[in-house]
């Protein structure tokens, strides 16, 4: 099946409860791509056949049940069974690696809780970020609350690029459009929260100084 078809297929399959399902799916352990849940429900959108604000409200919810599937797996199993799940052939088959554990387990030691807000809008780190919450037993209330957020963030924005390219372009193209606009706009926004981050610093050192 190409893109094309898949996209046909999901177009001619998807309503708000298989989007809120797919959503948790992917941000569980399965490896399903938002742009592949939530373009096609932009595209309905633009046609009339679904309420944009409703498909927001339940992609991000979506979004917040699969991430809190994984904390409690995370925490439940513990940081050696996961590794030996990323590391076997189902893990691979799921598209996971050491290095994409690696990865946002560095995101989180670093960034401390904010990193699940900051993971919401990364490739790599949408659905793993919120392993190494769950293995540092972050707050649930403000895991919740940055994932939220995070996920409308990220939802809105590919729903409304959906929602306008869903009227100049066919649907063979609509999902390679969508992948080059979010990388764009995923890009901006990542170097307007490394600037902010580092303001933030400075200002701590030159109130240390003074």
């Amino acid at each position: 099946m190409d893109l094309g078809q898949m996209l046909a297929w999901f177009l001619d399959h998807l309503n708000y409860w298989t989007v809120t399902l797919l959503m948790i799916m992917e941000n569980s352990v399965f490896p399903l791509p938002a742009e592949l849940i939530v373009t096609p429900a932009a595209y309905k959108a633009a046609q009339g056949e679904m309420n944009i604000i409703a498909l927001i409200l339940l992609t991000t919810s979506g979004s917040l049940i699969g991430a809190i599937i994984n904390y409690y797996l995370a925490m439940l199993v513990g940081r050696p069974a996961i590794y030996r799940f990323v590391d076997s052939r189902l893990g691979r088959a799921c598209f996971l690696s050491r290095k994409k554990m690696e990865y946002v387990e560095n995101l989180f030691l670093k960034h401390g809780n904010v990193s699940t807000f900051i993971g919401r809008l990364l490739p790599m780190g949408r659905q793993l970020i919120s392993i190494p919450a769950g293995l540092a037993r972050m707050n649930i209330r403000s895991f919740a609350f940055y994932t939220f957020f995070g996920s409308a963030i990220w939802n809105s924005f590919l729903m409304s690029i959906g929602y306008v390219l869903a009227g100049v372009l066919p649907e063979d193209r609509l999902v390679a459009e969508i992948n080059r606009y979010s990388t764009l706009g995923g890009s901006v926004f990542l170097c307007l929260v490394a600037a902010y981050l580092l303001w933030r610093v400075l200002k701590s050192r030159r109130r240390q100084r003074v």
